[in-house]
């Protein structure tokens, strides 16, 4: 995926004085970010041209200009640590909303994320009951459009990411190479509840097999990340910067499985925005209408999804992790931000 850097234009000298304080006013941490979306001289041609150069457009506004979306406006989009917006959808679809319950109580009241040491039933899997729901979005890159109506069987998928301890038992039983990483085969030191990194694709599939398990479609994993009304985030469609963990809070890697509680999905799974991309079993293909050739689609990659902790705006990923993000690698692929989950069907 391709992202473009707005090239600056010609501006009068008092012009941009005023611009550039107006965004230091409005949005002060963004000048400690090194994206390149967030350097000032992007932000304020952004602000000044973004109905008119198709380089703002693209990033800032999406492929409608009427749509209302996060993408839509940057006087939304970048917001300062204690902000957090509320914004309603507008799809061309629409389904009915239910309610979804899980079988265990939070303890924890607040957006503070969930300390090391907390035990969780990491073994436990939600259902996803069968039914119709909204995957894609049109507001964003086109291989994430055209927003439709996609269905699903019901499935099981697990709650949490594959943990290092998790896969380290897999390693054991199997023989099979443990990620290089761990010193002398062992897991870092207070990393046990970390999601497992630097498995490829193949790795992914051979543990699911393994827990008697496989790994989820695309489809799968998108409707257990925003339900069947279509969230734009696993949470809702309202974006916070402390319910995951992403880039752009400055994390510097993985964190435990299930620290946001506040930044569940409607199914009550954890980390389906952030932490570390999730292989699934699909390959990389354009959505059901897509008609936009790309070099890429085919049976060579395979997708990941959710957005991870590390900033990869270069690659196209976006200014966060929405439900509908995707990725794509040829599954030999290993890397630092690279995990997974599993899924099974009734």
């Amino acid at each position: 995926m391709n992202f473009l850097i707005v090239s600056p234009l010609p501006l009068l000298a008092h012009e941009t004085s005023k611009i550039v304080s107006e965004v230091k006013e409005e949005y002060p941490h963004i000048l400690k970010c090194d994206a390149a979306c967030h350097k000032v001289k992007n932000i304020t041609l952004a602000k000044k041209h973004r109905t008119m150069r198709p380089e703002c457009q693209q990033c800032h506004v999406g492929i409608s200009k009427e749509s209302i979306s996060p993408f839509s406006s940057p006087e939304k989009v970048f917001l300062s640590r204690d902000s957090i917006i509320t914004i309603k959808p507008q799809s061309k679809f629409s389904l009915p909303i239910t309610t979804y319950s899980t079988s265990y109580t939070l303890t924890v009241n607040s957006d503070v994320r969930v300390r090391e040491d907390t035990p969780k039933d990491i073994g436990s899997m939600a259902l996803i009951p069968r039914g119709k729901f909204i995957m894609g979005s049109n507001e964003r890159w086109d291989d994430e459009a055209p927003e439709y109506i996609e269905s699903v069987d019901k499935f099981y998928i697990d709650r949490y990411e594959v943990t290092n301890a998790e896969y380290e038992q897999f390693t054991y039983d199997t023989k099979r190479e443990k990620p290089y990483h761990w010193l002398n085969g062992k897991v870092p030191k207070n990393k046990k509840n970390h999601p497992v990194i630097y498995v490829n694709w193949h790795d992914a599939s051979e543990y699911c097999k393994w827990k008697g398990k496989r790994l989820p479609t695309e489809q799968e994993w998108e409707k257990a990340a925003r339900g069947d009304s279509g969230n734009i985030y696993p949470w809702g469609n309202t974006w916070a910067i402390n319910k995951s963990n992403h880039p752009y809070k400055g994390s510097t890697g993985t964190e435990p499985v299930g620290s946001y509680p506040k930044g569940k999905s409607p199914y009550g799974l954890y980390d389906m925005s952030g932490n570390v991309w999730e292989w699934v079993d699909s390959f990389y293909l354009p959505h059901p209408g897509n008609n936009i050739n790309r070099g890429e689609y085919g049976m060579d990659n395979r997708v990941l999804k959710g957005g991870s902790w590390f900033d990869c705006l270069s690659y196209g990923c976006g200014l966060s992790a929405p439900t509908f993000n995707r990725s794509f690698f040829t599954p030999e692929v290993k890397n630092n931000s690279f995990g997974f989950r599993c899924a099974k069907s009734p």
